[in-house]
């Protein structure tokens, strides 16, 4: 029986390789979206992936929502908690609208996401928990207080749910990808990305399926004591 697996915003970006990779390795899949209906509905008629619309930052939303995939799909053994935005300005300039904004779903949406199904994964004595942090949580990042403090905090979520997992046969791991040719970063001016790949020892930007495969790695039962970890897919750019 194929195991079922949750990525938030995973319609998009990193989020839709990740969601294909699974698919093509057997798992049933349900990504979540934030708002944009028509590119969700696209996806959905590419992969045959569902799709379902809610805001992380909302506990009840998210609640609703993983409820919802559980009556369509079954319980799920996977949760990649990778939506996630940016409010960008230096600090001086930072309002409190923009700080709380990305705390509440870049961190408190892992919260959101992860803990609905925290305890069907202790009863069922198996889980695979997969944050997708950032570089920039480990070396920070001009005018991304707010970003780099939330991909900070994710990965004291994965260190701590690592522990309180382990003997319930759940495993809780970080992803930080660099620089990945998204068609965010893709959207940036020429030069501005150049001045990006040369800050990269590889010479290029990553590839989301890159990342994707990192995490179906981190989901296999392959990877049963691999716990805790975060893997740095960053092309060298930066090491912990």
């Amino acid at each position: 029986m194929a195991r079922i697996a949750l990525v938030t915003g995973g319609s998009r970006g990193i989020g839709a390789a990740i969601s294909k990779r699974l698919k093509s390795e057997g798992y049933e899949v349900a990504a979540t979206y934030a708002g944009n209906d028509d590119a969700a509905a696209a996806f959905t008629a590419e992969t045959g992936i569902k799709t379902y619309k809610w805001n992380v930052a909302s506990y009840e939303d998210s609640a609703a929502g993983i409820a919802k995939v559980e009556a369509d799909l079954g319980p799920i053994d996977v949760v990649v908690a990778n939506a996630g935005i940016t409010r960008d300005a230096p600090f001086h300039k930072m309002t409190p609208e923009q700080w709380h904004q990305v705390v509440d779903t870049n961190l408190t949406g892992v919260f959101n996401t992860v803990h609905p199904i925290w305890p069907g994964m202790r009863e069922r004595k198996f889980g695979r928990v997969i944050v997708i942090s950032s570089i920039n949580g480990q070396k920070g990042q001009f005018a991304q207080v707010n970003y780099a403090a939330t991909k900070a905090g994710d990965l004291g979520i994965v260190k701590s749910l690592a522990q309180e997992g382990a003997r319930a046969g759940i495993t809780a791991n970080a992803i930080c990808p660099g620089y990945i040719a998204t068609e965010m970063v893709m959207a940036v001016p020429e030069k501005v990305r150049e001045s990006i790949i040369g800050q990269i020892p590889t010479g290029r930007l990553g590839e989301p399926d890159e990342i994707a495969r990192c995490v179906s790695f981190l989901a296999s039962d392959e990877a049963g004591f691999i716990n805790g970890s975060t893997i740095s897919a960053n092309g060298g750019q930066f090491f912990v």
